[in-house]
């Protein structure tokens, strides 16, 4: 977990946040990614100036093991001086050596931060679930732990003054903020009550409207007016054989920019693989919720329902 250097804002690894969306719920299934309905409260992870260093830390480390359902495993938990935040030995098992930064020895608040992401790596590792390059997957390890109900841990501890910084972890504030709006959605959950961090809320603010725009994308109902006439051209364009559509699916790693306002993520095509056009023609779209894409025909009025995340979605075709 990287906490030195300026902190970077936007949405450069929004495809990647998607796609480690996706693989979560592929890998774990719908049904036990709604066991973590409820996030890790604030006060199970709370760490006083007065506490022991160590047992402090050990049983913030009980707490979130508890937290990620890995009973078998047990962490030990040590500091040192280096240069990340902390790091995970990702071993057999049952025990697991974490090393924090010594930093934490006097910023005790965030070492509940710290460990969310490093047990989130023992977890993905007991999962097998990866993605290939290093940086790719921890993205997917923050993802993870905020869509699982304990990175607004690490959105919490981003702070800025006008002398100093701090964030942990490998997603930017904002793409924090869209993980956790995306699991607020799912949930029912509003974690911004939590937060001790104003930039934090100033983040999820951000990261909640860029989750609402996934809402807001033809061919779904609630798309806007403007999205909704460049779809209607997009289709014209695909019924006279011309193509139309394209934009990123739900899959996919690596970085780029940040995503545009006027994104186009639907394709079109012939339902038989042939030239599109006449009454076979469909429409791909990456469900709002899990990010995998769905394919629909096209002929108006249309209820879809996501086979990945249950997902129930009104689209006007």
């Amino acid at each position: 977990m990287a906490d030195d250097g300026p902190v970077v804002h936007g949405f450069p690894h929004l495809e990647t946040v998607r796609a480690s969306i996706t693989a979560l719920y592929r890998r774990l299934s719908y049904d036990t990614v709604h066991a973590f309905d409820a996030s890790v409260a604030p006060a199970d992870v709370a760490f006083a100036d007065g506490d022991d260093l160590h047992l402090g830390a050990q049983r913030v480390a009980r707490e979130l093991v508890r937290h990620y359902r890995l009973p078998e495993a047990r962490m030990i938990v040590g500091f040192r001086e280096m240069r990340h935040a902390a790091g995970v030995e990702l071993a057999a098992g049952p025990e697991y050596f974490v090393e924090l930064n010594d930093r934490f020895r006097t910023h005790r608040r965030d070492i509940g931060a710290a460990l969310a992401h490093e047990v989130m790596h023992v977890y993905l590792h007991r999962l097998d679930l990866s993605f290939p390059g290093t940086h790719d997957n921890e993205i997917l390890t923050d993802t993870a732990a905020a869509y699982l109900g304990a990175g607004w841990l690490l959105l919490d501890a981003f702070r800025q003054d006008g002398v100093s910084s701090q964030k942990l972890g490998y997603l930017t504030p904002e793409e924090f903020g869209y993980v956790l709006a995306k699991r607020a959605r799912v949930f029912g959950e509003d974690p911004s009550v939590w937060f001790t961090s104003a930039q934090a809320y100033e983040a999820y603010v951000a990261g909640s409207a860029r989750a609402r725009r996934d809402e807001e994308q033809p061919p779904l109902t609630g798309a806007g007016r403007p999205g909704r006439r460049r779809y209607a051209r997009d289709r014209g364009r695909a019924r006279a054989g011309g193509g139309g559509g394209g934009g990123g699916g739900g899959g996919g790693g690596g970085g780029g920019a940040n995503s545009p306002s006027d994104e186009v993520r639907y394709s079109f095509s012939a339902s038989d693989g042939g030239v599109a056009g006449g009454a076979g023609l469909r429409v791909a779209f990456p469900c709002p919720t899990c990010h995998q894409r769905i394919r629909v025909p096209v002929r108006g009025r249309v209820r879809a329902r996501c086979g990945l995340c249950r997902t129930v979605l009104e689209c006007d075709t």
